[in-house]
């Protein structure tokens, strides 16, 4: 199955045309230093960015174009998450070992979190009010009450935890455990965890969880390659070759677009097609391995730590045919 779903991948090709292109540009504060995870609550139109390099939480107004906020106090962050059930965003300090607690609206810290090594990928549970946070070195993913922001549990995961994200449709946490090539599946209430082996790609990290189809889209930065996969049976349907470096994902809802970011200096675009997909090219600027994309108005947003000698923030646009 995979061999055929790969043949189908590769003849699906790069068209000559860019899949995007440059709306907006937003000037970044602070150093030409790394971008790490971003993540825009909808509600609030704000878009919490990780400059991991300067150890800052950026807040940026997505619709007024302007930054909000340039928070200090956030050593080489990586992950970061707003949680609008919670008012909070939490984000990951990998300098000082700690998951960092944010209120939403005041931007005010609320609590330190211990008990990591390498905090990464964050996500959380609306039913039993969790947040999950992975620690790469450590081979945990950490569990923290939302309610009391105590933490609750340290999950053995048998490896280096990659990215975490919630699987709805399932109820469950997934954790990619990339030095096993492994997906770890946590009951969110028991904390009972589950491995599968994910074949077809080497050093699973990123991935999005498309729970209206029941798939996995799962970048691998040993092989660069890009795996659709079947949540209901943990098998490979599909296989991609992506630019080197895959990193985030994220996928627009109602364009039915995965977009990857490499840090080789690229966002590859993708189309859902059924229950897989077909390649529509890529987008070429250096280093792009962090985005996220607005539902609303379809723009994808790309932090580039060097964008003509200054961290900037490009606001892209789907082209449509």
């Amino acid at each position: 199955m995979i061999g055929v779903w790969l043949l189908f991948g590769l003849a699906a090709g790069s068209q000559q045309s860019p899949p995007l292109h440059l709306a907006e540009v937003i000037n970044l504060p602070g150093r030409t230093t790394r971008f790490d995870y971003q993540s825009f609550d909808e509600k609030s139109r704000r878009l919490f960015l990780s400059h991991m390099g300067d150890g800052h939480l950026v807040v940026i107004d997505v619709d007024k174009k302007a930054v909000v906020a340039d928070l200090p106090g956030y050593g080489t962050v990586t992950g970061v998450l707003a949680v609008p059930n919670e008012e909070k965003v939490y984000a990951s300090a990998t300098e000082t070992h700690e998951v960092v607690v944010t209120d939403m609206n005041t931007l005010k810290v609320i609590t330190r979190l211990k008990g990591v090594r390498f905090p990464d990928g964050i996500a959380y549970v609306p039913g039993v009010r969790r947040v999950f946070v992975s620690d790469e070195s450590g081979g945990i993913d950490l569990v923290i009450d939302a309610v009391t922001n105590m933490v609750l549990s340290r999950i053995d995961l048998g490896g280096e935890a990659g990215n975490t994200q919630y699987d709805a449709k399932n109820n469950r946490i997934l954790v990619a455990v990339q030095s096993r090539n492994e997906m770890a599946a946590i009951d969110p209430k028991t904390l009972m965890v589950k491995k599968y082996p994910i074949s077809g790609g080497d050093q699973p990290h990123g991935f999005y969880v498309d729970a209206a189809r029941n798939l996995a889209y799962v970048s691998c930065e040993g092989s660069d390659s890009l795996l659709v996969v079947d949540l209901a049976t943990m098998k490979t349907l599909q296989k991609f070759p992506v630019t080197s470096g895959p990193d985030v994902l994220a996928f627009d809802k109602g364009l039915k677009r995965l977009y990857v970011g490499c840090e080789g200096g690229a966002v590859d675009v993708f189309e859902v097609v059924g229950r897989g997909l077909k390649s529509l090219g890529s987008y070429n600027a250096a280093n792009a391995h962090t985005l996220s994309v607005d539902q609303k108005t379809h723009h994808v947003f790309v932090a580039l730590k060097d964008d003509g000698g200054k961290p900037r923030l490009r606001v892209l646009e789907p082209v449509l045919k």
